[in-house]
């Protein structure tokens, strides 16, 4: 799951990065009101944290500009402004979610979570096909009732067609879930990260298959024909 943080506190945007990283997510980074739009629409994210103290374009004008473009992605303001006023002007302004700074960041990671569930139309924590699970609170994949290890990349690649299953994944989409600004993508990886996954379900009730132009489907065996 690839997240946008707006930060220009570098030291926290560099920490903040680094933990949300080591949870599984991919992290870009800018420290510019300005960067916002452009960062957007060169990758695919699911959710922005944002600072409002920022240089240039403040958050509430990023957060008016976003909203007014028709822009949805889930958006948590981070603040050092607790006030009333200022959490409800925010939340007026297009925020979904309100944290004021200095915060724990547990609290913020569960923030996030419940912003992922929301926007993908889940209530529930747990995420199922066949006998793999995925916990949205832990992060982490089971299957069979055994704990799955992956690499990062790989967790990644399984997280997004985890919970698309059912549905096509682009080569394209699963490129953008796991390289941030900062790496060279290689499109020809992820056909070695698939097949590496795959290797981790086999004897599994649980398959990738490939659509040949389109991407990758995720299924278990009720649903293969």
């Amino acid at each position: 799951m690839r997240l946008l943080l707006v930060e220009d506190n570098r030291e926290l945007a560099d920490w903040l990065g680094k933990t949300l990283r080591q949870a599984n997510y991919v992290v870009d980074i800018v420290h510019d009101g300005e960067d916002v739009e452009h960062a957007l629409a060169a990758g695919d994210h699911a959710l922005v944290i944002l600072d409002l103290a920022l240089p240039r374009m403040g958050g509430l004008e990023v957060l008016r500009m976003l909203r007014a473009r028709g822009n949805r992605v889930p958006v948590i303001v981070l603040t050092a402004n607790a006030s009333l006023d200022g959490r409800v002007k925010g939340l007026n302004e297009g925020a979904d979610d309100y944290l004021a700074k200095p915060f724990q960041i547990e609290e913020l990671e569960a923030r996030i979570r419940v912003q992922l569930r929301r926007v993908n139309d889940r209530t529930a924590p747990v995420v199922a096909c066949g006998d793999l699970v995925f916990d949205t609170n832990t992060r982490l994949f089971s299957l069979g009732g055994e704990a799955l290890a992956l690499t990062p990349r790989e967790h990644a690649v399984l997280e997004q067609l985890m919970i698309k299953a059912g549905r096509t994944v682009s080569k394209a989409a699963l490129s953008a879930a796991i390289y941030d600004f900062e790496t060279d993508a290689d499109p020809s990886a992820i056909e070695i990260y698939v097949h590496r996954v795959r290797k981790k379900l086999e004897g599994s009730r649980v398959q990738i298959t490939t659509l040949r132009g389109l991407g990758y489907l995720l299924r278990h065996d009720d649903l293969v024909p």
